[in-house]
């Protein structure tokens, strides 16, 4: 937190996202990107750097997030559809490229924690169905455990590319990983 801190960054996850940016080239200049669950706003930070002046970033989050340069930042809950309108009329169309770091509060129950965040990666996957171009990507955080390969699977029937990344910001004995998909099926 403290190299996060001195780079200007809200949290340690902004390293992540610029890794896997770097190697992906998923945040242009000029594109639309939600940042599903972007407290503290770490992602959120890299995006608006990445897309510029003329893209457009939008940051929603249950928590408060303290403002930021070059990102609409709402309160609320993505999956309730009132919640999603205010993200679609802030970005003023579908995305380009959806962010979803989104972690449950954890129980410390492996089992429990597990299911509650396969779910709200396919409660990520529902929000792209309605808001995502259909040439555009995701990236979501997964935990590797019981329902890893149900989930990758789901993945597997919705978007045609599917790849899983461990970018080496990420702590070694972290069971994180990443997907980065692209292409919506029809």
């Amino acid at each position: 937190m403290r190299k996060a801190r001195a780079q200007g960054y809200r949290s340690r996850a902004a390293f992540k996202l610029t890794e896997v940016n770097s190697r992906e080239q998923l945040l242009i200049p000029g594109i639309r990107v939600a940042d599903l669950g972007a407290a503290p706003g770490g992602w959120s930070q890299v995006a608006g750097e990445k897309v510029g002046p003329r893209g457009t970033v939008v940051a929603v989050d249950l928590l408060e997030i303290a403002p930021l340069p070059g990102v609409t930042v709402l309160r609320g809950d993505f999956r309730e559809p009132a919640v999603q309108a205010q993200i679609v009329a802030a970005a003023g169309g579908k995305f380009d490229v959806v962010l979803s770091d989104l972690s449950p509060n954890l129980s410390g129950i492996a089992a429990t924690d597990q299911a509650r965040a396969a779910e709200l990666v396919r409660e990520a996957i529902a929000f792209c169905r309605l808001q995502l171009r259909p040439e555009g990507a995701l990236l979501v955080k997964v935990f590797q455990g019981a329902e890893f390969e149900d989930v990758l699977r789901e993945m597997k029937a919705v978007f045609h590319k599917v790849r899983v990344l461990k970018p080496a910001a990420s702590r070694d004995a972290s069971r994180e990983t990443y997907l980065l998909l692209r292409n919506l099926r029809h």
